[in-house]
């Protein structure tokens, strides 16, 4: 996905919560757990590593690969990743991302894992190991993998392609400075058991905003809604329907996670320009979610639901 003048180009490869779905009645929105590419001045950032990355991975290595015959004159694979948090849904592709096994690979793998070891060992215990076939310093690529706070921002500079991350020491920091990409974030103690970062990517004057497994509870989340404020496009949280979240016999409160309706209203509070409500409910097939969109679009045209495949340009 290239990146043309100062846009922002966003594109969906899994927009699924809990687990991924195959099945026929789910084809056009998509079965793949979240994974979400962003590229903005040249840079690819990958937030979440969901069965969706799996897909994206095999696009970014096909483009390696022709580039060039010999494996040293192709061009190098530069990745930020960006985890959310290290819920199976938000890692379990991490094993299948095919540049992990090329040798020129870059990538630089930021996230919070809410544990007291630190993300390296997390993801090494979770993924690797035991419950895979090799280890995690058997990966190929040159990965780094480092914990991220609220009071760390990640800077992107289209004159180094090794993503640097400082500390916060005042309002300009977050504020991107010519061809600079800032990642900043935001800890949303919602989600069970350690909490989750939300994330804005800012490039010039634009931002996109990523809340995923955050629940607003009604009257909405004022720390999202400033957060996000203004954003030109806010990926939020949408697992349930109002009434399956209010549900007498198995009510979803308290689970981590938002109403179709707490992300309009979070959208609306914040003023941003554009909703994408993400990490639907598994059991919420094509004809469910047709009917929510229809709801959501009455309310606001600019809000609508992710879907497999789809880009979007700010």
């Amino acid at each position: 996905m290239n990146n043309k003048n100062d846009e922002i180009k966003v594109k969906f490869w899994g927009v699924r919560g809990s687990y991924p779905v195959a099945n026929k009645d789910f084809l056009e929105y998509g079965g793949n757990t979240a994974c979400v590419e962003v590229n903005a001045a040249g840079h690819t950032i990958i937030l979440d590593g969901g069965t969706g990355i799996i897909e994206l991975g095999d696009k970014i290595f096909k483009e390696h690969i022709l580039s060039a015959d010999n494996v040293f004159e192709r061009t190098p694979i530069n990745v930020t990743m960006i985890l959310s948090h290290i819920h199976q849904d938000h890692i379990q592709g991490l094993n299948f991302f095919k540049p992990m096994s090329v040798i020129t690979t870059r990538l630089a793998l930021f996230g919070y894992s809410g544990f007291e070891s630190d993300l390296n060992e997390t993801l090494s215990e979770l993924i690797y190991g035991k419950s895979f076939p090799i280890n995690l310093y058997d990966v190929t690529a040159d990965y780094s993998m480092n914990d991220i706070t609220e009071s760390d921002i990640v800077i992107l500079n289209k004159n180094n392609p090794e993503p640097v991350m400082k500390r916060i020491t005042s309002i300009n920091d977050v504020t991107p400075k010519g061809e600079e990409v800032i990642i900043s974030c935001m800890k949303s103690n919602s989600h069970p058991n350690f909490g989750v970062m939300c994330f804005k990517i800012a490039y010039k004057n634009k931002s996109v905003v990523y809340a995923t497994d955050t629940e607003c509870y009604y009257g909405g989340s004022k720390k999202i809604e400033l957060f996000a404020k203004d954003a030109d496009l806010l990926i939020h949280d949408a697992q349930y329907t109002t009434e399956d979240y209010l549900s007498v016999v198995s009510p979803k409160q308290g689970y981590g996670h938002s109403t179709f309706d707490m992300a309009a209203e979070t959208a609306n509070s914040a003023n941003v320009k554009r909703l994408a409500c993400f990490h639907f409910e598994p059991s919420y097939n094509d004809d469910k979610l047709k009917k929510i969109e229809t709801e959501l679009n009455i309310k606001n045209k600019n809000y609508f639901l992710a879907k497999e495949g789809m880009e979007i340009c700010i």
